[in-house]
């Protein structure tokens, strides 16, 4: 038997990295204060009663049955640092026996939301074919090149959606002065006014919005849900900014709908990741293109780790995880978020 007393902690943090999410000296502290079992996060059912039965959290979202977590009695958290929550463990069983599911995705929250301010500005006044056409020599000087710009501020702004995302988005539009109006089903209106946003329904945000934001999260209710009807509702000319999940839009029918001139449109985020090279998305004038990289910075990842440690710091002496986000009963099970493929 070992005499080892430090807690132990599988890790499986699958696509992301220990490296990745901790600092140099956050990891150094994980490795002092907790035995860390370094695991596939496909093998993770197939490991030893030693570990599993000692094992009191988990850094990942690895597949995990109810037989497997009958052989853990000692777990208490299982930290998810993908941060997209998937249907692939029997959340009612880890309820039941309270252990935790958390997550670190409000990491991203502010980096997705600027970039995002950034996509609305070059909407707005056309920087990224400006600028293409300035390289080619045919960009056309003042006024002539504003024919079909408007202004962020003073307008009418749409976001569906208002978790983590939709309010860091909120925050750094608050200074254009915009009238902004929010679809979430989950989020009651009182707490949408608090946050100085009108609750609407979603035909009300799409028909009266410049800009439209889409930062919902994939459930098993709204796949697909925003499609060529929701586009044609759309006022002509607005801007379709989607920062969440692909899943959520019809993306051919968005693609029609740029295509067709009524609206522009960015993405960072696509149906298949990463996108083919002969993708039609990739030529379609008035469309915007980032490669599922809004959220990708190396400051973000680092501060995993530390909400990481900080929580299982609290859990160690007997307290709830405070500083990542916990999974909910009622939702948990309604998403359907695809993890990311690549760092």
């Amino acid at each position: 038997m070992s005499t080892d007393n430090r807690p132990l902690a599988i890790s499986a943090p699958e696509p992301r990295s220990l490296e990745l999410i901790f600092t140099k000296d956050a990891l150094s502290l994980l490795h002092s204060k907790y035995r860390i079992v370094e695991a596939d996060p496909e093998n993770v059912a197939g490991l030893g009663d030693d570990v599993l039965g000692e094992a009191r959290y988990i850094i990942g979202q690895p597949p995990l049955s109810k037989e497997t977590f009958d052989r853990m009695p000692r777990l208490r958290c299982i930290l998810n640092v993908e941060s997209n929550l998937i249907n692939n463990m029997p959340y009612d069983v880890l309820f039941e026996r309270g252990i935790h599911v958390v997550t670190t995705g409000q990491v991203f929250a502010e980096p997705v939301a600027e970039i995002g301010l950034g996509f609305a500005l070059s909407l707005a006044r056309g920087i990224v074919d400006a600028d293409l056409d300035f390289r080619e020599g045919r960009e056309l000087w003042g006024g002539d090149g504003n024919k079909k710009a408007r202004l962020l501020s003073g307008s009418d702004i749409g976001i569906v959606g208002f978790g983590d995302l939709g309010k860091a988005l909120n925050r750094v539009l608050s200074g254009f002065r915009a009238n902004i109006r929010v679809f979430d089903p989950w989020m009651p209106p009182s707490i949408l006014r608090e946050h100085g946003v009108q609750p609407a329904g979603l035909d009300e945000v799409l028909s009266s919005s410049d800009f439209v934001f889409v930062v919902a999260s994939v459930t098993s209710e709204n796949k697909g849900f925003l499609g060529a009807e929701a586009f044609a509702r759309m006022r002509k000319g607005a801007a379709f900014i989607l920062l969440s999940r692909a899943d959520v839009v019809d993306f051919e029918a968005l693609m029609a709908a740029v295509a067709s001139g009524h609206i522009v449109a960015a993405s960072d985020v696509y149906p298949e990741e990463p996108l083919g090279k002969d993708h039609p998305v990739r030529g379609l004038k008035g469309f915007i293109r980032s490669a599922h990289r809004a959220g990708a910075l190396d400051s973000a990842f680092k501060k995993m780790g530390d909400m990481v440690l900080e929580d299982m710091d609290l859990m160690d002496r007997g307290l709830p995880p405070m500083r990542c986000k916990r999974a909910e009963r009622e939702t948990v099970s309604r998403m359907r978020s695809k993890p990311v493929s690549r760092n």
